[in-house]
């Protein structure tokens, strides 16, 4: 065997090693944004939940004053909801 061909080998090895380091690169990058997407989207959720939590008090705080009963209400929508759902799978 030649050196050329054993060049050209060799050339060909590092030409696909410096293909997957870039890739790999690219792969990070995005990894990187990925792990920055899911952070923002938890500190939203965060709030969310938060904002939620505050409103639901002050619904159930307006309920209580004017004598409405929050959980039959709940558990009103939620047999509503379940029987909606049922009828949707059944179709």
């Amino acid at each position: 065997m030649g050196l050329g061909s054993t060049a050209k080998k060799i050339q060909k090895v590092a030409d696909i090693a410096e293909d997957l380091y870039k890739k790999v690169n690219e792969l990070k990058t995005q990894l990187e944004d990925l792990r920055s997407t899911v952070d923002e989207t938890n500190t939203r959720v965060d709030g969310m939940e938060q904002e939620l939590a505050e409103q639901r008090a002050l619904i159930e705080a307006l309920a209580e004053e004017r004598g409405v009963d929050t959980e039959a209400v709940v558990a009103e929508v939620a047999a509503d909801t379940d029987s909606d759902t049922a009828e949707a799978v059944s179709e």
